[in-house]
């Protein structure tokens, strides 16, 4: 199971820092991602994470936001700087056990998900 939070309303500029805290399996074995969906538009990758600490992030956030886990509390999060308008949609966090340079952006790659939080991103 996941659950996401840290969503909420935001000016540009900002800052916030989404969670995705599991439980059920090994945490610390899985590589974990967040991806995101605006309204109309298809759920896409925005950042990822091995089960080793290698990240991707997607040119969209990079320089403006980063991924970090903590095994002891079995979360993962996704830190957000510099927020823009833009990056308004519902954020959701997968879990997988073969992530790799080839497919951390692929979506089906993710065997669960979270429920997602939406980030709402004022001008």
């Amino acid at each position: 199971q996941l659950q996401a939070s840290g969503g909420g309303l935001a000016q540009a500029g900002g800052s916030l820092r989404l969670s995705c805290a599991a439980s059920g399996r090994t945490f610390s074995t899985y590589g974990m991602g967040w991806f995101r969906q605006a309204p109309g538009k298809e759920r896409e990758f925005v950042a990822a994470i091995t089960w080793s600490g290698r990240i991707y992030l997607s040119d969209s956030v990079k320089g403006r936001s980063t991924i970090s886990r903590d095994n002891a509390k079995n979360t993962v999060y996704l830190q957000m700087n510099s927020l823009k308008p833009e990056d308004t949609a519902v954020y959701y966090c997968g879990q997988s056990n073969r992530i790799s340079y080839r497919d951390y952006q692929d979506l089906t790659v993710y065997d669960y998900w979270g429920q997602g939080t939406l980030v709402t991103v004022s001008s």
